[in-house]
């Protein structure tokens, strides 16, 4: 569960707030009552959800490139935050084939300076640097990639993201070493994530938007790489992660300034093709798919996160199944078909969200509890 209280007109300062996570993340912040400064690019997308649920009307924001590095000072400045949330980014791999100039500048030197920028900000706050799951040396595993695994990244994006792993951490080192935190105040973790998906992302080269679309324009969609196997969940769970992330480098920088891995649970890693034979079944309509037989830029065929220190240091879970999280985003692109109000209904689902978290806080309580009952010479048995 998060702690409402501690967001309570929390001044954050989140970059990339005009993309598909960080518009999730902002109106998510709003709901939460902090004080929200966004900084990013015009949305990436016709349509955006930023514009579609008016997320510019609940934060302060401010137009800005991460590679301007004057001008992302001076923002941050101005915003003087006690919470950094670094979102934007170039994050769409076959982009970086296309532009890889443009993705090490965003990803790479974007770091760079808004690391730069708080330094040279001088005042205690908690700072999040999201990257990707991509940012780990590939090496097809059927098992999940650790926190401790070497950073690499074959193509241009997730070596990118590699790379911005290794500015955190040299920054982290450098100057906003944990065991020096009552000298400079500056809590800073990376968050690496899976594939999020949810209503309102409509970036190009996508699969969900990719099949959104062709659905709504009654065609098979084309798929590149049907056997790919990524750690699909639904966006507001790496959010919640960062959040709750957020709030213990507040309460604790030295124990949880490091990078951490949000994922789904390990039988939510499905091949590409299941997903689309999942949404296919829920639009209906005569919703159907295709494989895409041309030549594309190789991709990583297996992805998968060991999220096993989340979950035991931050109390981290996943608690939205992904063929729940598929009809949660059905669900969504429907009613923004039906013209229904978007800003409302992306609300209802963080409600909805919320609830399930608060169950699952009430489930491992009552779990804890019961554990704490069974005398201490049956568990010295079990353990023998």
């Amino acid at each position: 569960m998060l702690n409402r209280s501690f967001w309570q007109n929390r001044k954050v300062f989140v970059t990339g707030h005009t993309g598909f996570n960080g518009a999730w993340l902002s109106l998510w912040l709003e709901a939460l009552g902090a004080d929200v400064t966004g900084y990013a690019l015009d949305p990436p997308s016709a349509p955006s959800l930023f514009e579609q649920a008016k997320v510019g009307e609940c934060v302060r924001s401010i137009l800005g490139d991460v590679r301007d590095f004057a001008h992302l000072q001076s923002a941050l400045a101005a915003c003087n935050p006690d919470v950094v949330i670094h979102m934007a980014a170039q994050s769409v791999v076959r982009r970086s084939y296309e532009a890889p100039v443009e993705t090490y500048a965003t990803n790479v030197m974007g770091t760079v300076h808004l690391l730069e920028a708080v330094r040279r900000l001088d005042r205690p706050c908690v700072v999040v640097n999201v990257t990707s799951d991509r940012c780990y040396e590939n090496r097809e595993w059927v098992w999940g990639y650790r926190e401790s695994d070497p950073m690499g990244g074959r193509d241009a994006y997730s070596n990118s993201k590699g790379c911005a792993e290794l500015v955190t951490g040299a920054y982290r080192d450098c100057y906003f070493a944990p065991e020096m935190l009552s000298r400079h105040g500056v809590a800073l973790a990376s968050a690496r994530a899976g594939n999020a998906i949810g209503g309102g992302d409509w970036t190009a080269s996508q699969l969900i938007p990719d099949l959104i679309r062709a659905f709504q324009d009654r065609r098979p969609c084309r798929i590149r790489n049907p056997t790919a196997i990524r750690p699909w969940q639904f966006v507001l769970m790496p959010l919640h992660g960062y959040l709750l992330l957020c709030e213990k480098l507040a309460e604790d920088g030295a124990s949880f300034a490091s990078g951490w891995n949000f994922g789904p649970m390990e039988t939510d890693a499905r091949p590409v093709s299941w997903i689309a034979d999942k949404l296919v079944a829920l639009w209906g309509d005569g919703a159907s798919w295709t494989l895409d037989g041309t030549a594309h830029p190789t991709e990583a065929q297996l992805m998968r996160l060991d999220t096993s220190k989340a979950r035991t240091l931050l109390d981290w879970h996943p608690v939205l199944q992904l063929d729940q999280g598929l009809l949660w985003t059905v669900e969504w692109y429907e009613a923004f078909q039906m013209g229904k109000d978007v800003q409302s209904l992306t609300r209802r689902q963080i409600e909805r969200y919320e609830y399930l978290l608060q169950d699952d806080a009430e489930t491992h309580a009552v779990a804890a509890r019961r554990l704490k009952a069974v005398p201490a010479s049956l568990l010295s048995a079990a353990d023998g």
